[in-house]
């Protein structure tokens, strides 16, 4: 077979669906901004850990002001994997290939991605975000009225509603292909 085929066949596509394929790359500048937002959560986990290591000093800190900070820092981590996620499987799935297939650090989630697989991990990366945030609240009760209480449990058992939901059409749809 003859490897310069794909680029043959893009060479044979008529202008206007050959500017719509290439209307793909004007997502690139989006996943770079992606890419310093991420650099911004790095920062951001690093004058957490700073503020942490300074907190130890304090010989009136309790454990649930450690255990804030530290979740404040998993939070950071767990968005820093979210951005990671949509960077790496969003340029995949939806601009071009990274060519990763025997790369030894590649992500083992990467193979088997599209757009439904993104989907499904970004909802379930979510949960565990708003997950992070409600415990954070939780542990911090007292500093909340009733009503603020509520609205993020409800937020949160809609997210992992939402997620499920998207879990059970993918597989639907994931069947209903296998079937042809």
């Amino acid at each position: 077979m003859n490897e310069n085929k794909p680029f043959e066949i893009e060479q044979k596509l008529r202008p206007l669906p050959r500017w719509i394929f290439m209307s793909r790359w004007l997502q690139a500048p989006l996943y770079i901004g992606l890419i310093v937002a991420q650099g911004v959560y790095v920062w951001q986990f690093w004058m957490e850990l700073v503020h942490l290591i300074s907190m130890m000093k304090d010989k009136d800190m309790t454990e649930t002001a450690l255990m804030l900070v530290v979740l404040g820092l998993i939070d950071v981590v767990m968005i820093s994997n979210l951005l990671v996620m949509v960077i790496v499987g969003g340029w995949e799935t939806f601009v071009s290939r990274l060519e990763l297939h025997h790369h030894p650090d590649q992500p083992e989630w990467l193979s088997h991605v599209n757009a439904g697989v993104l989907k499904v991990k970004l909802a379930t990366a979510i949960i565990g975000i708003s997950s992070i945030h409600l415990l954070k609240t939780f542990i911090n009760a007292a500093s909340y009225d009733e009503k603020t209480l509520l609205w993020q449990t409800l937020i949160h058992v809609t997210f992992v509603i939402s997620a499920v939901a998207i879990a059970y059409t993918e597989k639907i749809i994931a069947s209903a292909h296998k079937k042809h």
